[in-house]
């Protein structure tokens, strides 16, 4: 029987469990362009529930959730200030600028969060050489600082101050369900202030295939037409939305598991000589670590490790990440360290 992989290159790769993949079969549908796809509607009304909002609305993909609220939020010819690692600005294919008309402007915070001492040197106002500022985005948590999550008054201090100055504050959520866990804090908490929220369901949570968009009625009837003109009318979207109601119900629960998974790999990795990690830093189910040390690039110690049915990717040639979630459990991540150790040839 063939050893299992082992993939911890993103919580992206988790498959529905069999009990999601019947609710997908059994699901009632209609058409969700006329919005009379029933298990569309409750998906959308239910995310909007735990998040304490008026509305929702299902999205194909956490890009598509973002770029919507970002369109919605601004005019072209606008920045948005968003920090240096954020998801809008790395992997989002420029289109913010492309669709939006905006311009990011970034700034480079320490592990990745943001705080208005931070910002307001970067504020625009009415000036007749410089674009504008309309938009502040935070990103929650920080994938490319490590996982990082943002300490509850920073993130409401920014929303507050950021609506004084008369500008709009988009949340990007992807793993707030994460940033709830590590925080200990409800998503209603964390999310509350914020203009708009988007949400994954398809990473740590669970789904094939989703992510939600919550706010106000106004702000979700608007980024309704903006879905629609980015191909997002899914028809019979009830078999995927199927996934997402249970996603959203079940998927939290087994948060703190890949939490600690990602505490236990992190500490394994700092016994591995030529690794370097810092154990506190990591909060939620994402991990860094420096492989320098080790003579090896980190592209071919990704090489190596696959070679023998672990999936982890580097980022730089100095570094891999490495992502915790429901389809890797603890003796998955000790099979990950003790092939690690021999790729980097260190004694077991």
């Amino acid at each position: 029987m063939p050893t299992p992989i082992v993939d911890l290159r993103s919580d992206t790769v988790t498959r529905p469990s069999p009990a999601m993949r019947r609710a997908m079969h059994d699901a009632e549908v209609g058409d969700d362009v006329y919005r009379e796809d029933p298990t569309v509607n409750r998906l959308q009304e239910r995310a909007a529930e735990v998040f304490g909002r008026e509305a929702g609305l299902y999205v194909v993909s956490g890009t598509m959730g973002n770029q919507t609220a970002i369109k919605v939020l601004t005019r072209h010819g606008q920045e948005v200030i968003c920090e240096e690692r954020c998801h809008i600005y790395n992997f989002e294919m420029a289109m913010m600028t492309a669709f939006s008309g905006v311009l990011p402007r970034t700034i480079r915070a320490e592990d990745g969060i943001l705080t208005w001492d931070l910002i307001a040197p970067h504020l625009r106002t009415r000036n007749d050489h410089r674009a504008r500022t309309g938009l502040v985005e935070v990103e929650n948590t920080s994938n490319l600082a490590g996982g990082s999550v943002y300490p509850l008054e920073i993130s409401n201090d920014i929303v507050d101050r950021a609506h004084a100055a008369g500008l709009p504050v988009h949340l990007d959520g992807a793993r707030i369900f994460n940033a709830s866990v590590a925080l200990g804090r409800s998503v209603v908490d964390l999310t509350k202030k914020f203009d708009s929220v988007m949400f994954c369901l398809s990473k740590g949570l669970g789904a094939p295939v989703g992510s939600m968009l919550v706010g106000s009625k106004e702000f979700i009837e608007e980024a309704r037409i903006i879905r629609k003109m980015l191909g997002g009318g899914m028809r019979q979207a009830g078999v995927l939305a199927a996934a997402g109601l249970m996603a959203l119900e079940e998927g939290p629960k087994s948060l703190p598991i890949d939490h600690a998974n990602a505490k236990f790999l992190a500490q394994g990795l700092t016994e591995i000589p030529g690794i370097k990690i810092d154990p506190s830093k990591v909060v939620s189910n994402i991990l860094f670590f420096d492989v320098s040390g080790t003579g090896l690039a980190s592209y071919e110690i990704s090489k190596r490790l696959a070679a023998q049915g672990v999936l982890a990717n580097g980022t730089n040639p100095q570094t891999l990440r490495m992502v915790t979630h429901l389809d890797v459990d603890r003796a998955g991540c000790e099979r990950a360290l003790q092939v690690l150790r021999q790729v980097v040839g260190a004694p077991s």
